[in-house]
């Protein structure tokens, strides 16, 4: 299963997103183009261990349960995931490559993850590994989403 921890992984996640233009509609979703560029950009940050938000009481009860039927292999995301309002960018426009280069910036710093006491807002506490599968699956997701 892929990892964002990978190199060979991170290399063609940069590739998916650079190949993004004004071109790609969603194929799913509510989320423009640029809300969904910011919505992992947010997203990233909170992996990352720049941003905290609150569990959440469902989360609580079967985050670890759903996280585990997330990862279990490399079937993807199921289209129209929920997301905490946390994560719903309300903003249609902006720039664009920014949003990219901005994205790509934060793919390339788990080359040197550190955030080893993560806490995930819905899921709970995830070890490096079940985070590394996580955030390529949602990346993976949105980049299906926009068809990159």
């Amino acid at each position: 299963m892929k990892t964002i921890f990978d190199e060979a992984t991170r290399s063609e996640l940069i590739k998916r997103i650079n190949s993004l233009d004004q071109n790609n509609k969603a194929e799913w979703g509510k989320m423009n183009l640029i809300q969904m560029l910011k919505h992992c950009n947010v997203a990233e940050e909170m992996y990352l261990g720049y941003a905290i938000y609150k569990r959440t009481l469902l989360g609580k009860l079967i985050g670890p349960w759903v996280l585990k039927g997330l990862i279990k292999d490399d079937i993807p995301m199921n289209k129209n995931a929920p997301t905490s309002p946390h994560f719903k960018i309300k903003e249609t426009d902006g720039d664009l490559e920014a949003e990219k280069n901005k994205w790509i910036g934060l793919i390339k710093a788990y080359a040197h993850y550190n955030n080893l006491e993560f806490i995930h807002w819905f899921f709970g506490r995830m070890t490096k590994d079940q985070l590394g599968l996580f955030v390529y699956k949602h990346a993976d997701h949105h980049l299906r989403q926009f068809n990159a």
